[in-house]
C-alpha cells in the first residue's frame, strides 16, 4: 500500500494510505521502530517524509543513530528523503510562554506586567501546560506539512504511549471550544467598549482588543485545522501497534474504541514481535499469542492486520529498519 502523493489526492482503483499516519499503542510495543520503518519505506518509494515524535521519552534519534531536536533534520536520503523531529516539551513550553508574555505586555497596562510574569512562571509547570504547548507545536508541524503546497508527501507521527496520546487528541476540540467561548466574551466586551468610546474613551483599548482577537483567532484556527485533519479519513489515520499479549491487546481494544468515539479513523493494526513456532517453548508461546490475536481481531473488525515476526538484533540503523519495513508492505 502506497501513500498519497504531494497533492494528497487518491488514484482511482489503488488503495492508498492517508498522507498523515499516526502510530500509537502501549509503551514498549515498538511504535518507534514501526514509525521509522514506515518512513524509510515511503522514502525508498520516492516520497518526501516528515517523521515527528511526540513521546517525551524520544527514541527517534537512537533509531537513526543521530541526535535530533525540535527542528527537522534529514536522517535519510534515498529516492525520497526523511526529515525527523523530536518535539522538545521544555523548549516548546519556553517558546510558548515567551510568545504569550510578549502578547500580554502589549495587551496589558504597564502596572499589570509584573503580576502577568508571575502568573506565567507559575503556569510553566502547571498541569496541562506541556500538553497544550506540545499540541500547538504538533499542529504547527503537521497541518503545515499536510497542506497541498507542502514540501512533504507523507507525515508519520510516532506518538507517546496510549494515555498521553488520548489526552493530546482530546485537546484540539476542548481548546477550540474554549477559544470560541473567549471570543464570544470578547465580542460582548468590544460592544461594551464601543459604547464607552462613544462617551469619550481612547483608542488604546481598541488596539488591545484587536490584537487579542487576532491572537485568539490564530490559535483557534490552528487547533481547528488539526482537529479537522485528524477526523478526515481521506487525509489521516492511525496505525495501532501491539504485541500478542494480554495487556497490549486490551489496551489496543480500548484505544480503538476511544479513537472511534473521537471520530478518528484507524487504518491498520500491526502486531509486532510474533514468536516463531520453533521448539516446544516457542510453539506453546505462539499458540497463546494466537489466542490473543483472535480476541483482538474480534474486537477490531474490518481493520487490516499486519503481523511482524520477532527480528534479530536491535532495530537501529537503516539496514535493520529496512528489514522491518519489508514486513509492513
Amino acid at each position: 500500500m502506497l501513500l498519497s502523493g504531494a497533492g494528497g489526492g487518491l488514484s482511482d482503483g489503488v488503495d492508498r494510505d492517508p498522507r498523515l499516519v499516526l502510530v500509537s499503542g502501549k509503551g514498549g510495543v515498538g511504535k518507534t521502530s514501526v514509525s521509522c520503518a514506515l518512513a524509510l519505506r515511503e522514502a525508498r518509494a520516492g516520497r518526501r517524509v516528515l517523521l515527528v515524535s511526540t513521546d517525551p521519552a524520544h527514541n527517534l534519534g537512537h533509531a537513526w543513530g543521530t541526535a535530533l531536536g525540535d527542528d527537522p533534520r534529514r536522517v535519510l536520503v534515498d529516492a525520497g528523503h526523511v526529515d525527523a523531529v523530536e518535539i522538545d516539551p521544555a523548549r516548546t513550553v519556553q517558546r510558548h510562554l515567551r510568545t504569550v508574555g510578549e502578547s500580554l505586555r502589549r495587551l496589558l497596562p504597564e502596572r499589570m506586567h509584573g503580576p502577568a510574569e508571575q502568573h506565567l512562571e507559575l503556569a510553566r509547570d502547571a498541569p496541562g501546560t506541556h500538553e497544550s504547548a506540545v499540541l500547538e507545536r504538533l499542529a504547527e508541524l503537521v497541518v503545515g506539512a499536510c497542506h497541498p503546497s507542502s514540501a512533504y508527501d507523507v507525515v508519520v507521527v510516532d506518538t507517546a504511549p496510549t494515555g498521553h496520546t488520548l489526552r493530546l487528541l482530546a485537546l484540539p476540540e476542548r481548546l477550540t471550544t474554549w477559544t470560541e467561548s473567549l471570543l464570544a466574551n470578547r465580542d460582548r466586551s468590544e460592544r461594551f467598549g464601543a459604547a464607552l468610546r462613544g462617551l469619550g474613551g481612547g483608542e488604546e483599548h481598541v488596539d488591545r482588543d484587536a490584537e487579542l482577537r487576532r491572537v485568539l483567532v490564530r490559535r483557534r484556527d490552528r487547533f481547528a485545522g488539526l482537529r479537522d485533519l485528524l477526523v478526515d479519513p481521506e487525509r489521516a489515520g492511525f496505525w495501532l501497534v501491539a504485541t500478542a499479549e494480554r495487556l497490549p491487546v486490551a489496551e489496543t481494544q480500548a484505544l480503538h474504541t476511544q479513537l472511534r468515539a473521537l471520530g478518528i479513523p484507524v487504518r491498520r493494526l500491526v502486531v509486532n514481535r510474533r514468536s516463531p513456532a520453533d521448539g516446544a517453548v516457542l510453539t506453546a508461546r505462539r499458540a497463546v499469542e494466537d489466542q490473543h490475536l483472535a480476541v483482538l481481531a474480534d474486537a477490531v473488525p474490518g481493520v487490516p492486520l499486519t503481523e511482524v515476526p520477532l527480528l534479530p538484533g536491535d532495530l537501529t540503523g537503516e539496514l535493520a529498519l529496512a528489514a522491518l519495513a519489508e514486513h509492513l508492505a
